[in-house]
């Protein structure tokens, strides 16, 4: 499902001319080797663009259409046009000259291979360059001598024949695509296209994933004996043909390239894309979901109505949003040479909507803004903030990644890492409310109520542990205005305490605040007199002996919303 998405993904890119057909594939170009007819290295001009990030500007490589990288481990394997300075001049700082002249000539047998028979000007001065280049002199070559230091850190290199790039040329191209199609081996039923193809027996990298190696990991691998079946190795055990493993890679390296489309959940990467890779559903999802920030072009109030309409299943006229459209998410993390798939979600456009649309409605709080929470910002309140390393737990994003794009109940490890932080912290900010709030509305609890699952205040609410809250907030709001400018209130002592064994900590707190209250003037004093008189008479004679974990977040909850409606009223006076 996953690589035939993505292969119908390259398919509408090719229609759309955004990306180069089998054979073909962006590269990274930090130099062209500049040769004149005769194939002689004349000049070496950088390609280099400078690139703002952050406050600091950067040099980076230009991206060109050149034809597809091989797939290197150990061995010496050339590309065809460009290279690093190894295999196209014989030259590095790696300490194994003998390797670097053995790369040259391994990248000159390719050449003479694909270009023999080609007789255009650039071809043969190519093929001359080759045959002349003598690698054990390049140091001392002037075209060199500027930019040596950084052909010796990797850069890659490409031919320029009288100020026309090689791979331009359309006999040059016409040799390539030849050699790249002219496959031998024995023909397969294609996996992912289901046409009958060469299975790829290495499929070819993925760049851009967070964690995982530079140079690439890959998505479909089998190298070991216990994968191997009927004598098949490699990816034959599962056969994709050469086709499709170029099509999957060079889509999944498209979305990956775009920066502003890749977004973070923990250690994952996470992708998304609409069938017929229309750029403005991912706009919409971006905003939606992660939190981007939309163009200046359209505001905040469009981008909210749009998906409002669309989870109702109307059409967005102004921004061409259908909510029948195909929508993906795919999450992959690093793991090793290879990438795991997180997750990966399917399903219309408009239910996507609808389930994302529903859960802000979960998490609306008071306090909050009424701007979505993306899912960083969720995940943020399960991790400590001091601590030096502050992800979320890669198995929690992906869990809760999965309940906002499905709409399924929110898994119970988000409930207890909220819950640990509250009591480690002592804190209820309002994303831990919100998502407590959000947590029991879908995953519905006898013991945690829909009627303290509130927006704000509900001073109806008979509810014991949610009342028990609000009491534990009265008399926090009473000790601080007994004690201006106390460093630590009752809730740094016996919040934990009272949340979970009411009995036993609740009288204390009853004589506590009668103590306080003796200090207050006689207005504050009757005001508190009559809050605490009305909360009290909601819980009766005696306290609850222990509170489960659900009757615990209706603490919580009764603790926010009352504190929240002191500072409310404060604000209306």
């Amino acid at each position: 499902m996953i690589l035939q998405a993505l292969t119908r993904l390259f398919e509408d890119l090719v229609q759309q001319g955004k990306i180069s057909r089998p054979g073909w594939s962006p590269a990274k170009i930090s130099y062209a080797l500049c040769l004149d007819a005769s194939g002689t290295l004349e000049y070496v001009v950088p390609l280099l663009s400078e690139v703002q990030v952050g406050k600091n500007t950067l040099l980076r490589p230009a991206p060109m259409g050149l034809p597809s990288p091989v797939t290197r481990t150990v061995g010496i394997l050339p590309n065809f046009l460009w290279d690093n300075s190894s295999y196209l001049l014989g030259v590095d700082e790696k300490g194994k000259p003998e390797r670097s002249r053995s790369c040259f000539r391994a990248s000159a047998a390719l050449h003479h291979q694909l270009l023999d028979e080609v007789s255009t000007p650039a071809a043969k001065a190519i093929l001359s360059f080759f045959d002349f280049w003598q690698p054990e002199l390049a140091q001392e070559h002037t075209a060199l001598k500027d930019c040596w230091q950084e052909l010796m850190k990797g850069a890659n290199l490409v031919f320029r024949v009288d100020g026309m790039f090689a791979q331009e040329d359309p006999l040059i191209r016409s040799a390539w695509d030849t050699h790249y199609g002219d496959v031998s081996g024995e023909k397969q039923q294609c996996l992912v296209t289901g046409n009958p193809d060469v299975a790829e027996p290495v499929h070819p990298t993925v760049k851009g994933i967070a964690g995982a190696q530079s140079s690439g990991a890959a998505l479909v691998s089998l190298n070991a004996p216990a994968f191997c079946s009927y004598g098949k190795e490699q990816s034959l055990n599962a056969p994709v043909g050469k086709y499709a493993a170029f099509a999957y890679t060079a889509a999944l390296n498209y979305l990956l390239a775009d920066r502003e489309n890749v977004h973070r959940i923990g250690d994952t990467t996470v992708i998304c894309w609409a069938e017929g890779a229309e750029p403005q559903y991912n706009l919409l999802a971006g905003f939606s979901i992660f939190g981007d920030t939309p163009p200046d072009t359209i505001s905040t109030d469009d981008l909210r109505a749009a998906v409002s309409n669309l989870a109702q299943g109307i059409a967005c006229e102004e921004l061409k949003l259908d909510p029948n459209r195909p929508f993906y998410i795919l999450g992959l993390a690093p793991n090793a040479a290879r990438l795991s798939v997180r997750f990966f979600y399917r399903n219309s456009f408009g239910t996507l909507m609808q389930n994302v649309n529903a859960h802000h409605a979960r998490l609306e709080i008071a306090g909050r803004p009424r701007s979505m929470m993306p899912l960083w910002a969720l995940l943020r309140e399960t991790v400590n903030l001091n601590t030096t390393d502050k992800s979320p737990s890669p198995v929690l994003a992906g869990a809760v990644a999965r309940a906002v794009f499905t709409g399924s109940a929110y898994p119970a490890s988000l409930l207890e890492a909220v819950m640990l932080r509250i009591r480690a912290e002592r804190e209820i900010t309002p994303g831990r409310a919100a998502i407590l709030k959000a947590y029991y509305l879908k995953n519905p609890s006898t013991k945690c109520p829909k009627e303290v699952l509130t927006v704000g205040l509900n001073e109806n609410s008979t509810n014991i542990p949610y009342t028990l809250g609000r009491l534990f907030a009265v008399y926090e709001a009473v000790q601080e205005t007994a004690n201006r400018g106390i460093n630590a209130t009752i809730k740094d002592k016996y919040f934990n305490s009272a949340a979970a064994t009411p009995a036993m900590i609740f009288p204390i707190l009853d004589n506590l605040c009668q103590k306080h209250l003796r200090k207050l003037d006689t207005g504050f004093r009757i005001s508190y007199d009559r809050q605490i008189g009305q909360i009290k008479d909601i819980l009766g004679e005696s306290y609850p002996v222990r509170l489960s974990l659900p009757e615990q977040g209706s603490f919580n909850l009764g603790y926010y919303h009352q504190k929240q409606f002191r500072y409310t009223k404060k604000e209306e006076k």
